[in-house]
């Protein structure tokens, strides 16, 4: 395993136990946070990608799915 994945790897864990905390170790309610989080950012992004023109982003478009 090398360093840069075992720190991703630990800040990962780090990330996720800190979302349980907020929310008392109720994954269900951290799910539907971070579910609504997603909703809200998609918006944001659709708002954007509506109102940034194509030359102005040198061609650059904002995608609403991640490329695996």
């Amino acid at each position: 395993m090398s360093v840069k994945f075992a720190t991703l790897s630990a800040e990962l864990d780090y990330e996720v136990e800190a979302a349980l905390a907020f929310h008392d170790d109720d994954a269900k309610a951290t799910v539907a946070t971070l579910l609504s989080f997603i909703k809200h950012l998609r918006f944001q992004l659709a708002l954007a990608h509506s109102a940034i023109s194509y030359g102005m982003t040198r061609g650059w478009s904002p995608k609403f799915d991640r490329e695996a």
